[in-house]
């Protein structure tokens, strides 16, 4: 059995307010998206790296590749319309066997800790899939201009990545998304379309999706650190 890490790099950020795609700034003088690839050239229970990004990238990704000697890429894949997309692209550019495991992580996400990555794939070896989800620890309310509920926290819960799958499982509920013409958030989402129950796994507030300016700044005293 061989794990696959689809590395999803294909999103403009436009929320972060910078004219690059944030994957792409640097923070001491190292770009996010190495911080983030690093993570899987470094665990043993990866054995490939594919990346989805804009062709406008291809270069600079390459020249990342080589300077921080992450052998374990062997493609880079042009991303699609919608992040849906560019997963399914690369998902289909794989030589993977059916039962072969394949992580879908955020660019994005530089600080997954290495003990969340192996857990993770440990436990969709066991039982075929596994998502990195965190508790809600604030109160939760439902509402608009005013409080109209109050949620149950005990059973809410923030989703990250990486999401792993059976190779065979996600092209299924792929093809059927398409066949629906359905577009989810997320691959857990497109899974439960074709019943499959999703293994949680306990995930880190480190593991946070830059997406806004607070996020950049964040990232920036934590790289410091």
């Amino acid at each position: 059995m061989k794990t696959f890490a689809i590395i999803a790099a294909g999103g403009k950020g436009t929320r972060s307010g910078f004219f690059t795609s944030k994957q792409y700034l640097k923070f001491n003088k190292k770009e996010l998206i190495a911080y983030t690839l690093q993570i899987f050239q470094k665990n043993v229970l990866v054995d490939e790296i594919i990346i989805t990004a804009d062709p406008s990238c291809f270069s600079l990704l390459e020249k990342i590749k080589k300077k921080y000697r992450l052998t374990k890429i062997t493609n880079i894949i042009e991303g699609g319309k919608t992040r849906q997309d560019s997963v399914y692209n690369a998902l289909i550019s794989l030589k993977a066997q059916k039962k072969d495991l394949v992580i879908v992580h955020d660019a994005v996400r530089p600080f997954l800790p290495q003990d969340v990555l192996t857990k993770s794939i440990n436990l969709a070896k066991e039982k075929g899939n596994a998502v990195v989800c965190i508790k809600a620890k604030d109160t939760l309310i439902k509402g608009k201009s005013f409080i109209e509920s109050y949620l149950v926290r005990d059973e809410i819960y923030y989703v990250q990545t990486p999401q792993i799958f059976k190779h065979e499982d996600l092209l299924r509920a792929m093809n059927f998304a398409y066949d629906k013409k359905f577009y989810g958030t997320d691959e857990s989402m497109l899974l439960m379309k074709i019943n499959k129950k999703i293994n949680i796994v306990e995930g880190a507030f480190i593991n946070f999706k830059v997406t806004t300016k607070s996020d950049i700044e964040l990232v920036k005293k934590l790289v410091k650190k």
